[in-house]
């Protein structure tokens, strides 16, 4: 079995998958980054960032703090129930004081009455600062781990702190307006017997299980993917009000899949027909696809998988193709523009500042060949290297970590690249595409068509992918057989629901 990448070698992964400059540089100084750097340097280059899940997530993110809340509640409900309790008893012993005349005279009376009134005034005060300072760490913990698990570029920090005031400040108003029901209730004579019987029946009440602890939070993950656009998000005029979901890497099922699917309405016959798709990324694919018996239904469980992937990817070309046009087209260019022009010449392996070629190389990939391909290397998501390493486009390397193939002759000393998730293998796929010297003339007939301002379409450009496997026109057949069978032609002009809409331009 292939050693599994920790956490730190992920990060390390992605920053050479997507050329960050400025951890490769350090790397060569042969300086080393921390953790916390490594995230802080992704999240500044917009890379999604996978989280480190393990079996113990659960009870480390929701287990603990409502076990530790649920602590926190019982630690105030006996401060107060013995605080309130104590001041029953002294203002009992006050008022027996008025009527013994012999022992104490009025002196004794006022004094006896000033202090339980400081001592009950400290004990309400006692309880604010353990009652705020519990419900905050469990709302805190909530939140920070949902924002992590759940990636989405949009929400920044400040906006995240005033949610958590808020919701904290309307939990207290809540807490206080119980306690003050409660110390009315307390101080009625006729209802004292019947109270301490209701107490004596909470612990039982508090008493939650792992599994319904899990339950509960399968059931607020399916709420919160099942979010409509306004739900939970500033409402805005424009149509890019759908959050991205990152799902984590929680080794779910196919069952579990498909009833998400089921709850935040992803059809692709709505998909096909609207060409909008919502930007759903899975980490990793279910560990038991193969298990679905109805072909048909496996085989869209995996296109609506990857097909948010590539959309992706794609409108990201799409914008940078965008800005090299605009600062192509200005007589001077700040020292901003000409670093994201040395970083983009980079990125796509172009030499001498050629523009024309950055032009060419810098374009999308056709999603139904994207689609195709990745059906085809990857058997639908259920082959090893999909399912162990995240690698959809069974792409070879001889350097490096990667998986070792079963069948590999003894002169073969080619390793599959692995990834830390799938939408990394997305991005290299297109690389490799766009920046290979065996994909030239896919490259060139591409250009030739945005030039002539003519849509282009997988199906026409198939037939220069014959060098990507070594069977060659056998392999493009096959591919066109592929994009026939399952109309993937139809998601050519699919776009991210959370996009702007663009105009068609000649780039």
């Amino acid at each position: 079995m292939v050693k599994n990448l920790s956490y730190r070698e992920k990060l390390l992964e992605l920053a050479k998958i997507y050329k960050i400059a400025e951890i490769q540089n350090y790397q060569k100084n042969k300086k080393n980054l921390t953790t916390s750097q490594l995230e802080h340097l992704l999240k500044k280059n917009k890379v999604p960032i996978p989280k480190d899940f393990n079996t113990s997530f659960f009870t480390k993110n929701f287990s603990k703090p409502i076990s530790k809340a649920g602590k926190g509640v019982s630690s105030i409900y006996g401060d107060t129930t013995q605080g309130i309790e104590k001041i029953i008893k002294n203002s009992g012993k006050g008022v027996s004081n008025i009527y013994d005349g012999t022992t104490g005279g009025i002196g004794k009376f006022f004094k006896s009455i000033w202090r339980i009134l400081g001592s009950t005034g400290l004990g309400i005060l006692n309880t604010f600062p353990i009652l705020f300072s519990t419900v905050y760490k469990f709302i805190s913990n909530i939140f920070v781990e949902l924002f992590s698990s759940f990636y989405n570029p949009e929400i920044n920090e400040k906006r995240a702190n005033k949610i958590l005031i808020y919701i904290s400040t309307i939990i207290i108003i809540a807490a206080m307006g119980i306690l003050g029901s409660y110390v009315v209730e307390k101080y009625d004579a006729r209802d004292l017997v019947s109270q301490e019987k209701k107490e004596k029946k909470i612990p039982a009440d508090k008493k939650t299980s792992k599994q319904k602890i899990d339950k509960k939070f399968s059931e607020k993950e399916k709420k919160s993917l099942s979010k409509k656009p306004d739900q939970g998000v500033s409402k805005q005029k424009r149509p890019s009000t759908v959050p991205e979901l990152v799902l984590p890497n929680l080794n779910l099922k196919t069952e579990t899949v498909l009833s998400l699917f089921e709850d935040v309405e992803y059809d692709l016959k709505s998909v096909r027909s609207k060409k909008i798709v919502k930007p759903i990324y899975f980490t990793q694919f279910p560990k038991d696809l193969d298990e679905i018996k109805d072909v048909k239904l496996k085989k869209e469980t995996f296109i609506k998988i990857v097909l948010p992937l590539v959309v992706a990817e794609n409108e990201k070309i799409l914008n940078d193709r965008l800005k090299l046009k605009k600062i192509l087209s200005k007589k001077m260019t700040s020292d901003k523009e000409k670093s994201w022009l040395r970083a983009k010449l980079r990125e796509y392996k172009v030499k001498k500042s050629d523009f024309k070629e950055l032009e060419m190389r810098m374009d999308i990939i056709p999603v139904s060949i994207a689609l195709a391909q990745a059906a085809k290397e990857s058997g639908w998501g259920t082959s090893r290297f999909a399912l162990e390493g995240n690698a959809i486009f069974g792409q070879w390397t001889w350097t490096g970590q990667g998986i070792e193939p079963l069948n590999k002759g003894t002169n073969e000393g080619h390793k599959i690249l692995r990834f830390p998730i799938l939408r990394a293998s997305v991005k290299a796929y297109k690389n490799n595409l766009n920046t290979h010297k065996g994909y030239k003339d896919f490259r060139e007939k591409r250009y030739s068509k945005r030039k002539r301002n003519i849509n282009i379409k997988g199906l026409e450009l198939t037939s220069t992918l014959d060098k990507y496997a070594a069977t060659g026109k056998e392999y493009t057949e096959i591919l066109k057989e592929i994009i026939l069978q399952n109309n993937l032609s139809d998601f050519e002009t699919v776009r991210l629901t959370n996009s702007v809409i663009k105009k068609q331009l000649n780039l």
